[in-house]
């Protein structure tokens, strides 16, 4: 295991980022076997674990809170507020009224007196970014959260929280979390080189494409039908559709870097996981299991070097900067939609 910092706090944190978006509901409702997965984890070296508040409602982050017991303090806790967690109105969002009242909950349920990375999960227009940064400022200077961060940001979006914090004297975020994975190369256009001039951490999630990237969508073998997670929600279920042109050249990609993986004498997990980690920009990538084999078979990629060879090849099948279906980029900033692109 490999360790960086968090920003330039001079926090230590692992590579591999332990996410816990699995854990509770209808992914794995075992609690028992959740932590036994997250022990697993930490005794292998990692010490970063991110969830957060929508993921099953809660019982995620009650699920990390039993794991963490009498551990806590190994931990680089990262949680995330934002989501919808009720049908109300105001229990969702960045408003200062919505993160003095949420946090205390995810306090609750991690059975901790502070978060050390807490995250807007997604920029919310509706709200302005001083008054975000401003309630989380208050949250720091009352030791409740270390750390501040944001997930989903555009380049623009990342400098003007910046801005914001330095001219108002709001705390600044360390971190962005975004998806980026051999499939999605879009951040590399602006947004990592911008974190990195920053000295904002990139943390990624999905390094596995939701599932893309697992080994199991070759073109010669049967498409795997998702019966849980994201890939059983109609909504994402638009990543899986092989009628979908971009779907099929998402395929031909995944096909070619399996091949690439098997020359390397990889799999394509190990393969997959070790190009995020390997990117300059990257401080950690988050592995999401939901079974212990799954995480046994990710964690081995947080020592893998790739060679310049092996990273040409992939530049070959996915160009940098591009992505073969656009929607797997997660966040469709709205400036770009066509409500906001004509009159």
């Amino acid at each position: 295991m490999q360790y960086r910092s968090l920003g330039d706090t001079g926090v230590q944190v692992s590579n591999v980022c332990l996410g816990t978006m699995m854990f509770g509901g209808v992914n794995n409702a075992d609690h028992d076997d959740c932590v036994s997965i997250i022990h697993t984890a930490l005794d292998a070296g990692v010490n970063f674990v991110d969830t957060a508040d929508v993921y099953s409602q809660g019982e995620s982050e009650e699920i990390v809170g039993k794991a963490l017991r009498g551990r806590r303090d190994d931990v680089v806790l990262a949680t995330k507020f934002q989501g919808a967690m009720g049908d109300e109105r105001n229990r969702r969002g960045a408003s200062r009224r919505w993160i003095v009242a949420e946090v205390e909950n995810s306090l609750r349920r991690l059975g901790t007196d502070h978060i050390d990375l807490y995250q807007l999960h997604r920029p919310n227009p509706d709200t302005n970014i001083e008054e975000t940064l401003g309630a989380l400022t208050d949250l720091v200077r009352q030791g409740k959260v270390l750390y501040v961060g944001h997930s989903a940001f555009q380049a623009s979006q990342l400098v003007e929280a910046q801005w914001a914090a330095r001219e108002r004297g709001l705390v600044r975020p360390v971190s962005e979390q975004l998806s980026y994975s051999l499939l999605v190369r879009t951040p590399e256009v602006d947004v990592l080189p911008t974190a990195l001039r920053h000295h904002v951490s990139v943390i990624c999630y999905s390094p596995l494409a939701g599932g893309w990237l697992s080994g199991k969508w070759r073109k010669d073998a049967e498409p795997p039908t998702p019966s849980t997670g994201r890939g059983a929600i109609g909504f994402f279920s638009r990543r899986y559709d092989l009628d979908d042109p971009h779907n099929a050249a998402k395929l031909d990609a995944a096909d070619a870097l399996g091949r690439l993986a098997d020359d390397s004498g990889l799999t394509l997990v190990e393969l997959a996981i070790a190009f995020n980690v390997n990117h300059p920009g990257v401080t950690s990538a988050i592995i999401g299991p939901r079974t212990m084999d799954q995480l046994t078979s990710q964690l081995p990629a947080a020592d893998i070097t790739l060679t310049d060879e092996i990273l040409d090849s992939i530049d070959l099948i996915v160009p940098p900067g591009t992505t073969p279906n656009p929607f797997d980029s997660a966040y469709v900033n709205p400036a770009l939609t066509p409500g906001a692109l004509r009159p």
